[in-house]
């Protein structure tokens, strides 16, 4: 059995968007992956990188804070609605990095904007990949959310009849626009952080460590 001592860390990077502006976010922070990790083509997962001791793997947005939370990554880069969703106690996110911008929000069909006060509602059906933020969202004034869960075309649902409403991630708002529909409730803000295990950092306090002080230079210093 290999000691902690000896073992490789992982970060857990997510795929998409984010990774492309986490990029100059790991090179800031001495971080550069082998190759084939810049590879489109590549269907490798795992990535050694110019750190013997420190590897990246590369999953979905949502599975990093999974990753992270039962150990099988001790570092990771997650958006703060992954770690609102899920809200693991064993992640430990010291650092926004700045990156990722956007925001969870409330959504609707444009023929129904203004016809019905969002205050006055007592029960609402919402299509959504955020299930636990936005029965907490709605509890939160006495509103019970019925959520229909969906991984993505969250857009489709108001227009099928799966629901009325949506609640989802809205960058500049041009998607819910050319599927007819327009935002009507903020629910919060969006950024990535720098997540740790906090088993792993309070195991390998200098090796973790390490890299939380790194990650919160390259932050100071952006």
């Amino acid at each position: 059995m290999r000691s902690e001592a000896n073992e490789k860390l992982i970060l857990a990077l997510p795929k998409g968007r984010i990774l492309n502006e986490a990029a100059p976010v790991l090179a800031a922070a001495g971080i550069a992956p082998e190759s084939a990790f810049a590879d489109p083509d590549s269907r490798q997962l795992r990535f050694a990188t110019n750190h013997p001791d420190l590897d990246i793997i590369r999953v979905r947005s949502f599975d990093v804070a999974t990753f992270v939370a039962f150990g099988a990554a001790h570092l990771g880069i997650a958006g703060s609605d992954v770690l609102m969703e899920f809200d693991y106690p064993e992640i430990y996110a010291p650092i926004d990095l700045g990156i990722g911008k956007c925001r969870l929000a409330v959504a609707e069909p444009v023929e129904m904007a203004g016809s019905d006060d969002p205050r006055r509602w007592s029960h609402v059906r919402i299509a959504t990949k955020y299930p636990e933020v936005t029965r907490r969202h709605f509890a939160a004034r006495g509103v019970q959310a019925e959520c229909v869960k969906l991984s993505g075309a969250m857009e489709l649902a108001p227009s099928l009849g799966l629901s009325h409403r949506i609640v989802d991630l809205v960058d500049s708002g041009r998607t819910l626009r050319d599927n007819g529909l327009v935002e009507i409730e903020h629910i919060a803000d969006v950024t990535s952080r720098f997540i740790v295990n906090r088993a792993a950092l309070k195991t390998q306090p200098q090796r973790v460590g390490h890299w939380v002080d790194r990650f919160r230079e390259v932050r100071r210093a952006a």
